[in-house]
């Protein structure tokens, strides 16, 4: 019996499944939650400062690692032939020229600067401005296949902003590491810049890669952006690998901190929602979308289907970047699941701080009143909003407290709340939030069929699909389409997993890993076509609200 390690590094953890190689059964699963970023440090919510210690990953992987063997049949770690991961992206982090990320030497060990910084740090806003405006002058558009605008989530904006903000760490770095990249490289022990196995999708869709322009875009390019990347580009890589790609076998030390044996293979990496993609089975007019915090939204694409096109606005269109052999299409919304998390916050302040205090109650019955109460807002709130009726005269809302991610990338918008009157209470509110969810949803839909995109099925996958069914059918209802919900809950792990068969040898394509291992569905939303009329109405006056508020605050 041969078995698999998919690994999903997510915001707040990491994710590791077990996998039967040849028909997929689950054998176990567990989660580790990252200590540092869970107490709060390297993060400043109110400057969009989101910084991760490269030491919460590599602790949360032994951890999580050595838990599931544990759940496992012993000597199931003797039997491993393939480990492979995903994270979260953009997120990168500079190095030393030996490719040590910078936080992991002494002098760095507090620096925010010298981490990872995460796929939601909004810091480099002014750098990704100057990356479109001189990409727009320069004679070759390197943001061409990035759907035309770069964003301040991508890496070559997060790394100009580090470097223009810290001259001790401007210094000591020499180049810079994606996480998805950072970890096949630490296993296998090939951690110099210029050798590491780079993974297709994180150049693709975040660092202006591709083969037309023979990799990374220009030095002049680069340098005109920001003088401090002068040098970075050769320090860097000209060549990329698709996810089905064999990086090496684990190292000796890594194998013992893992439980596992050196005859593991080590699968070159991606971003987490291209693996779950896969892990959902996806196909061609597949539209699977990764639902959690924020949201990504993946397709693949034939090369006849798409020669010639650009579709703007988008996270990329790459080459293999998902299923090697087709295109690979990403968009997304930068707030989903975090949006509702954030009016739970507003709705638990005062249980937090008044109850939290109240003189006439002990200790313990506060902390169970307290944590009982803000464990039901969200449930509850779902419950009153399902039994709201739809009227085009409801509060009304737009999804942008985290930025816009596509259609046409912008971290400068903010979200509004319309349509207030007294009369209005915490579950309209929060139904005006769950229908803008929604509404961002079909604006991302919209873009690729006016593209001349097909899409035949939508798939979801992630918590939200599993465990949010007044979301999920709220979202059937705008879009009018059904939606497949994934059988598989931990979907990007899973597609990990399908990888790492194939970098072992084990099958020959991805598409043979998904046909032998594929969970199928658990369940379908139908839309309620009478919602969706007015849910159209709905989505018009979304849309003007929108550029409205753009126009009138930033001058868009």
């Amino acid at each position: 019996m041969k078995y698999v390690i998919g690994a999903d590094f997510g915001t707040d953890s990491v994710r590791a499944m077990i996998v039967e190689v040849e028909t997929g059964r689950e054998i176990a699963s567990a989660v580790s939650y990252y200590k540092r970023w869970g107490d709060g440090r390297y993060c400043n919510a109110r400057r969009n400062l989101y910084r991760q210690h490269p030491a919460d990953y590599v602790e949360s992987l032994e951890s999580v690692v050595r838990e599931v063997l544990s759940k496992s049949p012993e000597g199931t770690g003797r039997q491993i032939v393939g480990i492979s991961f995903d994270t979260t992206g953009s997120t990168p982090a500079l190095t030393d020229r030996d490719g040590n990320v910078l936080a992991l030497r002494p002098e760095f060990a507090d620096n925010p600067n010298a981490m990872f910084v995460l796929w939601k740090d909004h810091t480099a806003i002014e750098e990704a401005e100057i990356i479109n405006r001189v990409a727009g002058q320069w004679p070759i558009d390197y943001t061409a296949y990035e759907g035309g605008i770069y964003s301040s989530e991508w890496v070559w904006a997060k790394m100009a902003h580090v470097l223009k903000e810290d001259e001790r760490i401007r210094e000591a770095a020499y180049s810079w590491i994606e996480h998805c990249d950072w970890m096949p490289a630490l296993l296998t022990g090939n951690l110099k810049p210029e050798n590491v196995v780079r993974s297709r999708c994180a150049a693709g869709h975040k660092a202006m890669w591709t083969k037309e322009w023979n990799g990374l875009p220009s030095e002049n390019f680069l340098v005109e952006v920001e003088p401090l990347l002068k040098d970075f580009r050769a320090h860097l890589y000209t060549h990329t690998y698709t996810s089905d790609v064999k990086v090496g076998n684990l190292t000796a030390e890594w194998a013992e901190r893992l439980g596992l044996t050196t005859n593991a293979v080590v699968g070159a990496g991606a971003f987490d929602c291209h693996m779950g993609a896969v892990g959902a089975e996806i196909g061609p007019k597949s539209f699977v979308r990764v639902i959690g915090t924020s949201t990504c939204d993946i397709m693949v694409v034939p090369h006849e289907e798409i020669e010639g096109k650009l579709i703007p606005g988008i996270c990329g269109q790459v080459d293999g970047s998902v299923i090697p052999g087709m295109v690979g299409l990403e968009a997304g919304q930068s707030g989903f699941g975090d949006i509702y998390a954030w009016f739970k916050s507003v709705l638990a302040w005062p249980v937090e701080q008044i109850v939290a205090t109240c003189p006439h109650i002990d200790a313990q019955t506060k902390a169970v009143l307290i944590a009982g109460t803000i464990d039901k807002i969200l449930p509850r709130l779902a419950e009153e909003a399902a039994g709201l009726p739809v009227s085009d005269a409801s509060e009304l809302a737009t999804d942008w407290m985290n930025g816009r991610r596509t259609p046409d990338a912008s971290q400068l918008v903010k979200g509004t709340v319309t349509g207030l009157t007294l009369g209005t209470t915490a579950p309209h509110i929060f139904k005006a939030l769950v229908e803008a969810t929604a509404f961002g949803s079909k604006a991302i839909i919209d873009r690729f069929i006016e593209s001349g995109i097909k899409i035949e099925q939508v798939i979801g996958i992630g918590g939200i699909s599993l465990k949010s069914p007044y979301v999920m059918q709220t979202l059937a209802d705008v879009l009018g389409m059904p939606i497949r919900v994934a059988r598989i809950e931990q979907a990007c792990a899973f597609g990990a997993a399908m990888f790492a068969t194939v970098a072992a040898g084990v099958h020959p394509s991805i598409q043979d890993a998904q046909k032998a291992m594929g969970q199928g569905f658990a369940f379908e939303y139908k839309p309620d076509m009478e919602r969706h009329a007015v849910y159209k109405q709905l989505y018009e006056k979304y849309r003007r609200i929108g550029r409205a508020t753009e126009e009138l605050l930033f001058n868009k």
